[in-house]
């Protein structure tokens, strides 16, 4: 009686989940419902941090109805921050496989263009004006995304080096391939496993909006916790054990995330990525540099530019500097360097 009771239950709980999968496909991938499990508890945290707070605390019930104003902002950036997260998850890395697909589809449009207008001096060897940081090059035979590629490393560079093992594509500088989403990722930060995607070129601006988000809600969060605890100490001692535990996560959080905003911040002002900064030495065009020297650093000023601002052309992709370049950046800053901005 019992076997046949639990040989049917299990087969109702499959075809339960046979159900589920095929009204929710996301669900029949273990790796989507990893990143569908961590999100929502990502969400159940901010509500029961936020939550308890509004539960137990009467005097910020109070306040509320005296001034509303104080709660709607607080309630703006939870919200706010909930949508950037959601958002940042969302958003494209930068992959290059569609950065490939772009550039030679734009070759292909040019090359009708081209032979549309019948300028016989291009249409004999089929060249195609494409630019990439101000820079203009001329495609011969090759295809597009190939000649686009190796014009960005030096002369002499191997295609079999720089071809990627598992999507079977030439990667152009900052590029790596991620074995978590499978793909080749420009401009590669790292894998963030919370928002289930990797943060790149398309995303690093929104990762680190959402970043300043957080911290600016668990600052403000770990506020009103520590202001109920200085008013309502010795009233409920059960409530103050809960209280102060949540506050204690909330405090680790902060710090984890001020650290983790004050790392991506340098980051951004000198042009870096997490793998740059941390595999240095394992990346093969950055071997030779000196560890002081950022090769991508183009000044604070138009770092940032790039960083916040120059998101038209999202597969924006940088050259590696010439070896002239390379020991400009070299020198050390001096004092008429200083005043000239030339860190900027």
């Amino acid at each position: 009686m019992g076997v046949s009771c639990g040989s049917h239950l299990r087969e109702t709980c499959h075809r339960a989940s046979d159900r589920c999968s095929r009204l929710f496909p996301c669900l029949s991938d273990p790796a989507r419902r990893s990143v569908l499990s961590l999100k929502v508890a990502l969400v159940m945290l901010h509500l029961v941090f936020a939550g308890v707070l509004f539960l137990f605390d009467h005097d910020l019930i109070e306040k509320t109805k005296k001034e509303p104003w104080y709660t709607a902002i607080y309630v703006s950036l939870f919200v706010a921050t909930l949508v950037q997260y959601f958002v940042t998850s969302g958003t494209s890395p930068g992959y290059v496989l569609d950065a490939q697909k772009a550039v030679d589809e734009r070759d292909a449009l040019a090359r009708r263009l081209l032979l549309a207008s019948k300028q016989p001096a291009s249409s004999q060897n089929g060249s195609v004006l494409i630019t990439v940081d101000g820079r203009n090059h001329h495609r011969g035979n090759a295809t597009a995304w190939t000649k686009l590629v190796m014009d960005l490393y030096p002369p002499g560079a191997s295609i079999r080096n720089l071809t990627c093992p598992y999507c079977n594509v030439i990667q152009p500088p900052r590029a790596k391939h991620c074995h978590d989403c499978d793909k080749c990722v420009l401009q590669f930060d790292h894998h963030c496993v919370w928002l289930g995607t990797c943060i790149g070129q398309g995303n690093h601006c929104r990762f680190w909006w959402y970043i300043c988000e957080e911290t600016a809600l668990c600052l403000w969060t770990s506020i009103l916790y520590i202001s109920y605890l200085k008013s309502n100490i010795s009233k409920a001692w059960w409530v103050d054990i809960i209280m102060i535990l949540l506050l204690a996560a909330l405090s680790i959080s902060l710090i984890f995330l001020l650290l983790l905003l004050l790392f991506h911040s340098y980051l951004v002002m000198t042009n870096q990525t997490t793998y740059e900064l941390v595999r240095r030495r394992r990346i093969v065009y950055l071997r030779g540099i000196p560890e002081r020297v950022y090769p991508f650093n183009q000044g604070v000023c138009r770092n940032l530019y790039l960083f916040c601002f120059a998101r038209s052309g999202m597969y924006r992709m940088e050259p590696l500097p010439t070896a002239e370049e390379l020991e400009e950046k070299s020198k050390p800053y001096t004092c008429g360097d200083v005043l000239s901005c030339r860190c900027c």
